[in-house]
């Protein structure tokens, strides 16, 4: 007899396990992601990255804007007494009543080694913590923020030159490429959910554009942590006469100098410790570029302090 899966998902991090599940014939029986966002002006309608692959690949969508106190979805969701529920970045709170609507529970696919990092932005953290590895956990979704028993984790080390993107990107192909045999083993009851260490527990709260500041007081490595962390937003920035600048892509260097000083005109900054040198920059209000073509009309010049800019 054919199982009756639930996927939930929103973000672009979602998509590669939602396509894998349908590419290896595993029957969806209804697709859960956020309504579609008006863009800033209004002008356009912005489906979620969800929601375009489910249109693609002709699944059944709802787009509820919240499940709580929801009697429809409630009702829905009774009705089609699923198997089991997988859950990826869907961004929405499940309430508990929901939760106790499939047989094998909900299944959420975590971007982090459980239980570090909880929360909002754990590939964020993570990185700007300047952890050496990180990975997905399985678990099982219960009441609170992502506390629930763990039923596997795979590891995923962190390269020098990884920014949130890439170790998003990676992550999110190591989930698809794992999520087919854990939902076979889930469903026969192969698989042990253990409780998680609750008392090593951290967390990854969602991330402010303000801490996106750059503060060059601070050694050069977690500065390169900031940027690849917050990459590609809300990104890593500094202040100069007025204008923000944000840092897309940079690497540690050996320069010496007063803390925030220009070294040269390629953009060396120096920091507590070390330097850092800027390889790709975005000025307010204009596109990215690669620092040699930035500074060819760039006022930020060697002898420049962007600690008091």
């Amino acid at each position: 007899m054919l199982k009756k899966i639930i996927f939930m998902g929103t973000s672009l991090f979602a998509v590669p396990i939602l396509k894998s599940l349908y590419q290896n014939g595993y029957p969806i029986s209804v697709v859960y992601t956020q309504p579609p966002q008006k863009s800033q002006r209004g002008q356009r309608v912005n489906k979620s990255p969800i929601q375009g692959i489910s249109e693609t690949l002709n699944l059944e969508f709802r787009t509820p804007i919240s499940l709580k106190n929801n009697k429809e979805e409630y009702k829905y969701l009774k009705e089609l007494n699923a198997d089991i529920a997988i859950v990826v970045a869907y961004g929405k709170i499940i309430p508990n009543e929901i939760l106790n609507l499939t047989k094998k529970g909900f299944i959420n696919i975590h971007a982090s080694l459980l239980p570090k990092w909880r929360g909002a932005a754990p590939i964020q953290r993570s990185i700007m913590n300047l952890d050496k590895q990180t990975g997905i956990s399985f678990m099982k979704i219960d009441e609170k923020l992502d506390t629930g028993p763990v039923c596997n984790s795979y590891k995923l080390n962190v390269m020098n030159n990884d920014n949130a993107e890439i170790i998003s990107e990676k992550l999110s192909a190591l989930a698809a490429e794992k999520i087919s045999n854990n939902i076979d083993d889930i469903l026969d009851s192969k698989l042990e959910f253990k409780e998680q260490l609750h008392e090593d527990a951290t967390y990854a709260n969602k991330i402010d554009k303000s801490e996106g500041k750059i503060d060059w007081n601070n050694s050069a490595e977690s500065i390169i942590g900031k940027i690849n962390g917050l990459y590609p937003s809300p990104g890593a920035w500094f202040i100069f006469n007025g204008e923000r600048y944000k840092v897309l892509k940079a690497e540690i260097g050996n320069g010496v100098g007063s803390v925030g000083a220009v070294l040269d005109d390629y953009l060396e900054i120096c920091c507590n410790d070390k330097s850092i040198k800027i390889l790709k920059i975005q000025r307010e209000g204009k596109r990215p570029q690669n620092i040699n073509e930035f500074v060819l009309g760039s006022q930020i010049k060697k002898g420049s302090n962007l600690n008091n800019a």
